[in-house]
């Protein structure tokens, strides 16, 4: 009997110690940072879903956008307070990167995506929107005349061919030319805001230019509301999401508080633990969660052409980001140049920023 007494004990341990194996790894894999950046998409992609809920109920695209600042502006001023720590000249120093931020990363940027999802589906304005980084690479050879490496070339040439697919133009269902300049405007900002970022900044806690961009952000589509430059119409309809029918504060909510706060808290978070440059190749996943969510939610799914389209736009900025992750090419110094210059890159790195934030999909 004692050797049976022992078996049950053994077993009895190696029950017990399962949960905590489990509890352990999933600590360990949520510390790493990954599993907080792949919530971090995965409420970002949640953005498109629920404003279209409540554009499809009368509700305007800038009605939307301004409704989901003004939310989050409110709730993120409370964390990003006592990060400043009491360092108000930290705004002063910054305030041209935080009114850049708000006017192009948030204001801009949103309304124009929200503009594009009113006419397209989802995942396709999305996808037009990821086609930032090859408008920075073309933006960039044209302007310093440098051709870029193979694999950043490679990339550019995939996401332009996916960009056919995903158009799909010789499909049954016609495009919205209006919703894919809307897309591609979004995508102009992104670019633009990448630029902004560049500079390295580690004066400014990445949660106050959040905040900061989106208080910003708030008072200028208030103010362009007030003065009849941005139709503003709301609607306490019910939204419908997948096969649930919910009152229009659920979608709102959704918007403000999941796709909005919950995503830039979580991003900053996981980019501090990965790294900007790793977090930047995990937010890639937000695409495929946003199809996801259109189709669960919405009943939306783009076609198999466009599927392959949008696999092409997402490989080809996975190749731009992985040769800039690769480092600047060397180039030989000039004759008669100083020695210094022999380190200086033929193409500046497009997308490597300092500040940790994201602009809002």
């Amino acid at each position: 009997m004692p050797a049976v007494s022992k078996r049950e004990e053994a077993s009895v341990k190696s029950a017990a110690s399962r949960p905590d194996a489990a509890r352990r790894a999933a600590s360990g894999f949520l510390a790493s940072g990954l599993g907080v950046a792949l919530f971090s998409s995965a409420v970002f992609g949640l953005s498109g879903s629920f404003a279209k809920s409540l554009l499809e109920t009368g509700w305007t695209p800038g009605a939307a956008v301004t409704a989901r600042l003004t939310g989050a502006a409110l709730i993120l001023v409370i964390p990003a307070v006592p990060a400043l720590r009491g360092r108000w000249g930290q705004l002063r120093d910054n305030w041209v990167t935080i009114l850049l931020f708000g006017l192009i990363g948030v204001a801009a940027c949103q309304l124009f995506y929200f503009n594009a999802v009113e006419r397209l589906s989802v995942g396709v304005a999305l996808l037009l929107e990821y086609l930032a980084p090859v408008i920075i690479v073309l933006w960039l050879w044209a302007a310093s005349r440098r051709r870029p490496r193979p694999l950043t070339i490679a990339g550019t040439l995939l996401s332009l061919g996916g960009l056919i697919l995903v158009l799909d133009l010789t499909g049954a269902v016609k495009i919205d030319v209006v919703g894919v300049l809307w897309g591609i405007a979004a995508a102009v900002c992104l670019a633009i805001y990448f630029f902004i970022t560049a500079k390295e900044n580690d004066t400014l806690p990445p949660i106050v230019l959040a905040s900061g961009g989106l208080m910003v952000g708030a008072v200028v589509m208030w103010l362009a509301a007030a003065t009849g430059l941005l139709p503003m119409a709301f609607s306490v309809a019910d939204t419908k999401l997948g096969p649930w029918v919910t009152p229009w504060w659920v979608s709102l909510g959704g918007l403000i508080v999941l796709a909005t706060v919950l995503a830039y808290v979580s991003g900053i978070v996981a980019a501090r633990a990965l790294g900007s440059k790793v977090a930047s190749f995990v937010s890639l996943t937000e695409v495929l969660f946003a199809v996801i969510w259109a189709w669960l939610l919405l009943g939306e799914l783009p076609g198999p052409v466009q599927l392959l389209g949008g696999m092409l736009i997402v490989g080809g900025v996975v190749l731009v980001r992985v040769d800039e992750l690769r480092g600047p090419a060397a180039v030989p110094a000039a004759a008669g140049g100083p020695a210094s210059d022999a380190g200086a890159a033929p193409l500046p790195a497009p997308l490597d920023h300092a500040n940790d934030v994201e602009p809002v999909p």
